[in-house]
């Protein structure tokens, strides 16, 4: 038998995919999600499983998995029925109101991270306000060490930049609570109380890890040049100049000078300007159907394409929103109850119906040497 430093082993070098197929691995999986000392305390109290209380919590593990071992099956549904009765306790507990917490989100007007510093805060301000080459002048022709500069820049600049990023962070956070409770729920959804990493609950007994996302603007711009058609930015930029409307062509960010060309057609509200957002809404109501029709390619892209600090090859489930009216805002569908609500509801009812092949997902991710395979699968919420 696979024993507990295997599974271990499994979980440490993200071979997660061994877990997928086998009772013991998922047994150990959900001991693994129940891994903290007060919640493996209660269970084994409230079962009247005789270990060790004075072992560490690594050793309590090990020992727990040894003796639930002896009857996979029955240890399973233990578990399964500890963990829905603690999490139906945590949420009566916190006594989390749902509607008082949408009306709290929808209070959030606009959604700016500001600056590039999304994952990072404290490098994006260093090296904006305090790490500046001698050799760049500041405002007023000061030296880049100058005290008064800095001082004169918090109102302006650095206040903003840090409530933004606050009130984006509790943006995702909260939206993300509202959005594991739907998934929590459902009945064939068990959630992995312990906050284990990689998972965020398993439906009908797989593992998965819940990824909130948009349709991204660089799957876009890939599918645009595999049919042939001009980046975005570019195209708007030459219809604008047909239009003779000015635009800021030394802005710093590409999305700052696409959205003002697009306000600015929006405001002329003419033919020509009309016809030019109706193409670009088409061309990308067209990708969005194709990533619909074909959900695997766009969970490889993901897979593919996610950050190095935060790789990883689990299962996963990607919930991805898109309003087709306007994609930049995409960000206030995970508030928006109505149609989250019955469109994930609807996913887990049928889920028992999807084969474990299709939703099988090989990909390759530069630097590592290794082809990785997980079970994945894409939601789309589609306003």
């Amino acid at each position: 038998m696979k024993d507990f430093n295997y599974w271990k082993k499994c979980y440490e070098s993200q071979q997660l995919e061994e877990f997928n197929d086998d009772d013991i691995g998922l047994l150990w999986l959900k001991i693994k999600s129940i891994g903290r000392v007060d919640i493996i305390k209660s269970f084994i109290d409230k079962n009247n499983i005789n270990i060790n209380q004075k072992l560490n919590l690594e050793k309590k593990f090990e020992e727990l998995f040894i003796f639930l071992c002896k009857d996979i099956e029955h240890s399973n549904k233990l578990l399964d029925n500890y963990i829905k009765l603690h999490h139906k306790y945590q949420v009566d507990e916190n006594n989390l109101d749902i509607k008082q917490l949408v009306s709290e989100l929808d209070k959030l007007e606009s959604f700016n991270w500001g600056g590039d510093y999304r994952n990072s805060l404290d490098k994006y301000l260093i090296s904006q306000y305090v790490k500046i080459p001698l050799i760049k002048r500041l405002p007023d022709h000061a030296p880049s060490f100058s005290y008064d500069v800095l001082d004169s820049r918090f109102e302006k600049y650095i206040n903003i930049a840090v409530k933004n990023y606050v009130l984006s962070s509790w943006y995702n956070h909260w939206s993300s609570i509202l959005i594991e409770n739907i998934f929590t729920s459902h009945p064939c959804v068990l959630p992995a109380v312990g906050q284990i990493k990689s998972v965020d609950f398993f439906i009908n007994d797989i593992p998965f890890d819940l990824k909130v996302t948009y349709l991204p603007v660089e799957y876009i711009k890939l599918k645009r040049k595999e049919k042939g058609l001009p980046v975005e930015l570019t195209f708007l930029k030459k219809k604008a100049a047909e239009a003779n409307i000015n635009f800021d062509e030394k802005a710093k960010k590409k999305s700052d000078t696409y959205h003002e060309i697009v306000e600015k057609m929006k405001d002329r509200n003419d033919d020509f300007c009309n016809s030019v957002l109706s193409v670009l809404k088409k061309e990308k109501l067209q990708i969005l159907k194709e990533a619909q029709s074909h959900p695997k390619m766009l969970a490889k892209w993901l897979y593919e394409k996610q950050g190095e600090m935060r790789f990883g090859s689990e299962n996963r489930l990607f919930l991805v929103l898109v309003d087709s009216e306007d994609f930049t805002g995409s960000w206030k569908l995970k508030r928006n109850l109505d149609l989250l609500n019955p469109t994930i509801t609807q996913y887990l009812d049928d889920f028992k119906n999807k084969k474990i092949e299709d939703l099988k997902v090989t990909f390759a991710y530069e630097g590592k040497s290794q082809i990785f395979t997980a079970l994945a699968d894409v939601i789309f919420v589609v306003k």
